[in-house]
């Protein structure tokens, strides 16, 4: 007689049902610590080529998150949790310091404040995946990652000046034109869809969610391609000029006003016949600059943000000798101006103003955004002005406005953007407002005071560009385009930030899901 236990219910089990059971803790797979940690110090190390910066490198925006997320998913939740904040807290610093920003109270905050809101894709993923279904899961962390950099916008001071994964694909047209449609949160997303699916790849799972990841990434290179080719500006162009002061009447007047800037309001104070020769040598530069360009054939002028700069006494007769020169030249003129004022704690304002060629002033806007810790103007209201010419719809926002995706979405043909950087950041920011052109559907042309002016179309081709720094002319500085002088009506410009929303709505739906379901067995660290 043979004794066949397989046949007894009691003491058989199926096969099914033993892949079922929980794994102890001790004999689910595990990672060893030195497979694990040197994702950390490499992910980190690419991050710090993908911040918006002079030294950014567009792939390593691709590498990072990949590095970063296989990190947190073998590593224990919280410990892993703040490892990454520590990674961004490192590239924040990083940014800071490449771009030679002064490094102050504000600036420490907010770097410490956006790392914790950078980490929340990754802490999100590392919490939801394990109870979600393979394709939900996989959209836990682009939806988390758009999610983040939308919310910077909202919450934060900093707009896309930090933080933005679409200001370093900014050079890739294909690529960009996906912000015509989403804003540049659709950039972001795309970025943490490709490092889910290359995670989902490294945990063994399947090459079906890698082929719809695939399929995706192609269907947005495909169609960015295609418009650029099949629906390039069609438009008749107007010639545009952007002057900046020469440098040697710039550097003369940076030292006259060092002077008198050890206390608030000290320029604005100090005596007339100190200050004004200096300020009236740039300001006669400028008029210069403008008829010569508008000899040349330009019908547009634009002068950098705080081109000149004036006492309060002295603003309405350094306005009045702009609007002469407009008339005489016949050419829309803006131009910025920096009012020195003795009313604290502002202590003067940032202004540019439009002039038409009959020598009206169109507007007079005033900053939108000043720098937090650094410049202590009185923010404008945000309004931003648009005018019917010949030559289109021109509108206009100054300097770090631009890197507010909501201020920007306005029906424009040509935006005009005056500026003020300096060497270390003055290209990278505006190698960004090509990001702003795509989403607006207009051209724009951002001239600046101490960096690098250019001229972008709505489909983010550069047009001209100027680097401050490198000209071996110190009389001229200036900056010529043909500029398209109609622009199109984009989606993003339509619906505006539905596409964050929606990320925003997924992430939330996500969460409550998992909440709900049980969790799946673990294939990795707790």
């Amino acid at each position: 007689m043979t004794n066949d236990l397989t046949n007894d219910p009691a003491c058989s089990m199926t096969d099914t049902a033993v892949q079922n059971l929980p794994l102890p803790a001790t004999a689910r797979p595990t990672r060893s610590r030195g497979h694990t940690w040197p994702l950390l110090p490499l992910g980190t190390a690419a991050m710090l080529f993908a911040v918006g910066g002079r030294w950014d490198i567009a792939v390593a925006a691709w590498i990072f998150p990949v590095l970063l997320l296989r990190f947190t998913r073998l590593s224990r939740t919280w410990p892993g949790a703040l490892w990454i904040w520590a990674a961004h807290c490192a590239a924040a610093v990083f940014w800071v310091q490449e771009s030679a920003i002064g490094f102050n109270a504000v600036v420490f905050a907010g770097a410490v404040a956006l790392a914790a809101l950078q980490t929340l894709p990754f802490l999100a993923d590392r919490l939801l995946t394990p109870r979600l279904r393979p394709v939900p899961a996989s959209l836990v962390f682009p939806a988390g990652v758009a999610a983040a950099e939308f919310l910077v916008t909202v919450v934060s001071p900093f707009g896309t000046a930090y933080g933005s994964l679409a200001v370093t694909q900014h050079a890739d047209l294909p690529l960009l034109q996906v912000v015509a449609v989403t804003g540049p949160w659709g950039v972001g997303f795309l970025v943490g869809y490709v490092a889910s699916t290359v995670n989902r790849l490294w945990d063994g799972a399947s090459w079906r969610g890698a082929l719809g990841c695939t399929a995706v990434l192609l269907s947005v290179l495909l169609a960015g391609g295609a418009r650029l080719a099949f629906f390039p500006p069609q438009s008749t162009t107007v010639r545009v000029a952007g002057v900046t002061a020469g440098r040697t009447v710039t550097d003369a007047l940076k030292t006259t006003l060092a002077r008198f800037a050890d206390r608030p309001g000290g320029v604005a104070a100090a005596p007339a016949a100190a200050v004004r020769p200096a300020m009236t040598a740039v300001e006669d530069d400028l008029l210069a600059a403008t008829r010569r360009e508008a000899a040349a054939g330009a019908k547009i002028v634009i002068w950098p943000e705080e081109a000149v700069r004036t006492r309060e006494a002295d603003e309405t007769a350094a306005i009045a000798a702009a609007r002469r020169q407009a008339r005489r030249s016949g050419v829309y003129l803006e131009i910025g101006v920096r009012v020195y004022s003795t009313a604290a704690p502002a202590h003067g304002r940032d202004e540019a103003l439009l002039i038409d060629p009959r020598g009206t002033v169109l507007w007079t806007y005033q900053k939108a955004h000043p720098i937090p810790g650094s410049e202590t103007f009185e923010p404008g209201d945000g309004h931003v002005p648009v005018v019917r010419t010949p030559y289109g719809r021109i509108a206009n926002v100054i300097c770090y406005d631009a890197d507010f995706p909501a201020l920007m979405r306005v029906r424009a043909d040509i935006m005009l953007v005056p500026s003020h950087d300096w060497r270390e950041y003055g290209g990278a920011h505006t190698e960004k407002a090509a990001v702003s052109a795509v989403e607006g559907g207009y051209a724009l042309v951002r001239q600046d005071a101490e960096g690098v002016s250019a001229a972008y179309d709505g489909e983010g081709h550069v047009l001209a560009a100027s680097d401050y720094f490198a000209t071996d002319r110190r009389d001229r500085q200036t900056v010529v385009a043909y500029v398209p002088v109609r622009g199109v009506t984009t989606v993003y410009d339509r619906i505006g930030d539905t596409f964050a929303w929606l990320c925003l709505a997924t992430l939330a739906a996500l969460t409550a899901t998992a909440v709900v379901r049980p969790r799946r067995p673990a294939r990795g660290v707790r």
